[in-house]
């Protein structure tokens, strides 16, 4: 015998175990366990965005996106022609359809737009400047249906000049977050607590969270703790980055003290949650270099403390937006690359511990991109970009961005023979020894990678999944 396998039966070793498959699946092919019980070819999917879709002609400002999990649609709102407009998308592959705009402010120009939906209402919330009104700070309530959406009420929840709004849903109070500044007062930073009824919006008292000049405020909910994380750039303080915790209360929210996360100037704060590894993560541009930086942010009571800067653009990064795609397990920025003719970008990163690792970044538009905004789409489990497209006209444009993936950490095990779909067939499990292979390297380590070959590159993502024992066996190693 000159190897292993010649003791082998042909096309295993022992552990070959009949399995239903999912999709046709050919000989010699790795598959993945799925929750069913049946077997899928092992697959992924190579990230990148797809084709710019037009959900708005002529100038498009204040664009601000955000997803509704009670129609799985993205409704973005944003300015056009000095009215307030939002519209509503459904995704689908790599593109999206978009409805009928309609008008939620008519009076004048709105700036500052922001955009949640809230949980317990099912409603999305609009906020914004009302240049028809002195700048008041107004808030509007919008109920999609298909891909319609309608609004209620327009209701003031500042009276007096306000900027730099940023909302969010406090999911554990079925609240929604207002943050801002406040020119009646001081320019203090503040919020305020929105609570929904029917189509309508009430608010309480009025919160300071910074007795000083803010800018660039942006708030996040951490659903581990259950708390609003208010990030923003301190004016008063020679534009210092700092964050704080806030916590709802019936209609008030009370805060812990600020933490500073950039001792120097930052602008452009932005804030998402990373749901799978529990931390807040804050973007913002770097005030000395003007590139893309980034951190964590870890909340215990009321405080916050946080891990070391990265950078993930080494550019001048304008228009800084995150969103979190949790089943790629990744934080995805799009920014105007301005050292790339204001190209739209976007990048990926993985948190792990205290500290995040990003990609290669990619362009989503061969053009100035300015006015960005994400939402990501929890059905399509894809990342939406909305911007105003200055190559096109400045009109109002979006790309569907996805994460690399791949179900090879599915891995169960090779094929003994093609299966038809809905049929069954023997596939050599983890523990077994796999034969009829053909040009491994003996005692090499193997790996699944992505799209389901078998090679020994081991960088991530690939999954190891055994040694070879000849040129034509491979040890499939047990993991449960």
């Amino acid at each position: 015998m000159s190897n292993l396998s010649e003791l082998l039966p042909a096309g295993g070793g022992g552990k070959n175990v009949n399995f239903v498959a999912s999709g046709t699946l050919g000989n010699g092919v790795t598959v993945g366990l799925k929750a069913d019980g049946t077997v899928e070819l092992i697959s992924g999917v190579t990230e990148g965005a797809g084709s710019p879709t037009v959900f708005q002609t002529g100038v498009t400002e204040s664009c601000a996106a955000a997803y509704d999990a009670a129609s799985n649609k993205i409704i973005v709102a944003y300015n056009n022609g000095s009215k307030g407009r939002a519209v509503v998308g459904a995704v689908s592959g790599s593109t999206i359809s978009w409805g009928t705009s309609a008008i939620y402010n008519t009076s004048n120009y709105v700036q500052y737009v922001s955009i949640s939906y809230n949980t317990a209402a099912e409603k999305v919330v609009i906020s914004y400047t009302n240049g028809g009104n002195s700048s008041y700070g107004t808030a509007i309530v919008g109920t999609v249906s298909g891909t319609s959406i309608s609004f209620g009420a327009a209701t003031v929840f500042n009276s007096a000049t306000t900027t730099n709004i940023s909302s969010v849903c406090d999911v554990s109070s079925g609240k929604t977050v207002i943050a801002f500044r406040d020119y009646g007062n001081s320019h203090y930073g503040t919020a305020i607590v929105g609570t929904i009824s029917g189509t309508s919006i009430s608010f309480g008292s009025k919160s300071v969270f910074s007795t000083g000049t803010t800018n660039y405020s942006s708030t996040v909910f951490d659903s581990t703790n259950n708390k609003t994380v208010i990030a923003y750039q301190d004016n008063s303080n020679s534009n210092y980055g700092k964050a704080i915790v806030g916590t709802v209360s019936g209609t008030s929210i009370s805060f812990g003290s600020a933490a500073t996360f950039k001792a120097a100037s930052v602008s452009q704060t932005n804030t998402t949650y990373d749901s799978i590894n529990n931390k807040i993560v804050l973007v913002y541009k770097d005030g000395a270099t003007n590139y893309g930086t980034a951190l964590t942010g870890t909340i215990s009571g009321t405080s916050i403390s946080f891990g070391t800067d990265v950078v993930f653009a080494s550019v001048n990064a304008s228009d800084l937006k995150s969103a979190y795609d949790p089943s790629a397990g990744k934080i995805d920025i799009a920014y105007e690359n301005g050292s790339n003719s204001g190209y739209g970008t976007v990048v990926s990163g993985a948190v792990s511990g205290t500290s995040i690792s990003f990609g290669t970044a990619i362009v989503f538009e061969s053009a100035g991109s300015v006015n960005i905004s994400t939402a990501y789409d929890s059905s399509a489990k894809k990342v939406i970009i909305a911007y105003r497209d200055i190559g096109n006209s400045n009109v109002g444009t979006a790309v569907v961005f996805e994460n690399a993936s791949s179900n090879n950490t599915s891995f169960l095990g090779i094929t003994d023979a093609a299966i038809t779909s809905g049929a069954s067939g023997s596939v050599t499990i983890k523990g077994g020894l796999k034969s009829e292979l053909s040009s491994l390297t003996p005692n090499s380590i193997y790996y699944v990678q992505s799209d389901g070959s078998v090679t020994t590159v081991s960088t991530a993502p690939a999954v190891r999944i055994g040694k070879a024992l000849s040129s034509t066996t491979l040890n499939l190693e047990f993991s449960s």
